[in-house]
């Protein structure tokens, strides 16, 4: 994949989860986007961050002392092959682990 498919590719999958996660209430989940990255800070203290690295042609998270690297599948979903796990469902379960708020990605 080149540069700009997977800019296009990141790109769209960060806007989604930024205006997903912006509808979430700022005292739960505070968001914070800069530069393309995706900070949230939960209630518990618990501190997300979600940014896509174009050189690696992946989007990385990183939470509770753990590092995810999703790698496109070319349907709309993110895979980290490592672990087998999804993006937006594994953003999800941290959120709702946390801090008890459910939200659908």
């Amino acid at each position: 994949m080149d540069e700009a498919a997977f800019d296009s590719l990141a790109h769209d999958e960060m806007a989604y989860l930024e205006d997903r996660l912006g509808e979430l209430d700022p005292d739960d989940v505070e968001l914070t986007v800069s530069a393309g990255v995706i900070r949230l800070d939960l209630r518990d203290g618990t501190k997300i961050v979600v940014n896509s690295h174009r050189a690696a042609r992946q989007i990385w998270m990183a939470a509770i002392a753990t590092a995810w690297h999703f790698d496109p599948l070319g349907d709309g979903r993110w895979l980290a092959t490592r672990t087998n796990e999804e993006l937006r469902p594994t953003l999800s379960r941290i959120i709702k682990e946390r801090v008890g708020v459910s939200v659908t990605l």
